[in-house]
């Protein structure tokens, strides 16, 4: 994978339910306005909110739905549950999965890098690692990921650490390899090209994907400078949808700019008249 994808959001009607109708609408949305894959049950997704029978479905809707690319979130804590989820989303369709680190218990290195690779070794599509720090508190090092990169079946990974040290490191220790490296943070995208990031997976796509794929063609064609400006200018906007407000906050900016968003899914709660009010604001010029 390549290019700008959001972890898509999961549009849920007001009882609470999967509004499938409303997903295959927003497929439709984020792709004409650019994006290059999707990324379904993601962190954006509300998948730890779902039941496995509903992440299965929700990447069959958008397998089926998608004309671009799709990377399937199959990651849960424990080993049997992702190699299910893998192979579920397989069969519907998808290119290859994205799996985020075990979480729950604590597992040193060693630990995660032998899951990956019992992971690679069974999985019927390539793998991507996934490590978002904040959510889970486990991070993958520069030199684990660089190991992993030599499996024929990790094909890639998706870094939210927003740590461009770290990003940095990855990227020297995956650089022999045939490997994907994806930043997740849209603040950071032109600096994460800078270090050698093949795209993005972003909130920010998900409801600025046409500004979110600009700043990645400009930093593509040489426009380092234009990319970076573009870039900063999608700071703030990002910040709220992501560290401020979350899910419900990016939901809402995203209905503001006419995407299907749907509603959150408990215990989420729709932001504050305050909140809306500052997103109102960040969404007007896009």
């Amino acid at each position: 994978m390549d290019g700008t994808g959001p972890p898509l959001v999961t549009p849920f009607d007001a009882n609470g339910d999967v509004d499938e109708a409303a997903l295959e609408e927003l497929v439709g949305w984020v792709e004409d306005r650019g994006v290059d894959f999707l990324v379904p049950c993601g962190s954006n997704s509300e998948a730890e909110l779902m039941t496995a029978g509903e992440r299965t479905r929700v990447n069959e809707v958008v397998c089926d739905a998608a004309s671009v690319p799709v990377l399937a979130g199959t990651g849960s804590p424990g080993f049997r549950e992702t190699l299910a989820a893998t192979e579920a989303a397989a069969d519907a369709g998808a290119e290859a999965a994205l799996v985020v680190t075990p979480f729950y218990y604590g597992h040193d290195q060693e630990t995660l890098e032998a899951y990956y690779r019992d992971l690679a070794d069974d999985a019927p599509v390539p793998i991507y690692l996934y490590s978002v720090p904040a959510y889970t508190d486990v991070a993958l090092a520069p030199e684990t990921v660089g190991r992993l990169a030599d499996h024929p079946n990790v094909a890639g990974m998706k870094d939210s650490s927003g740590n461009m040290e770290r990003f940095t490191l990855t990227r020297r220790a995956t650089a022999t390899a045939d490997f994907d490296l994806l930043v997740g943070s849209g603040s950071i995208l032109a600096h994460a090209m800078d270090a050698g990031a093949d795209g993005g997976v972003l909130a920010l796509s998900n409801v600025a994907p046409a500004a979110a794929s600009e700043v990645y063609e400009r930093h593509r064609s040489g426009d380092t400078e234009g990319a970076h400006a573009l870039n900063a200018d999608l700071v703030e906007l990002n910040r709220a949808i992501t560290a401020e407000y979350s899910v419900p906050g990016l939901k809402y900016a995203m209905g503001e700019r006419g995407a299907p968003a749907g509603h959150g899914r408990r215990p989420h709660r729709p932001p504050d008249g305050d909140a809306r009010e500052r997103l109102n604001g960040l969404v007007a010029g896009l």
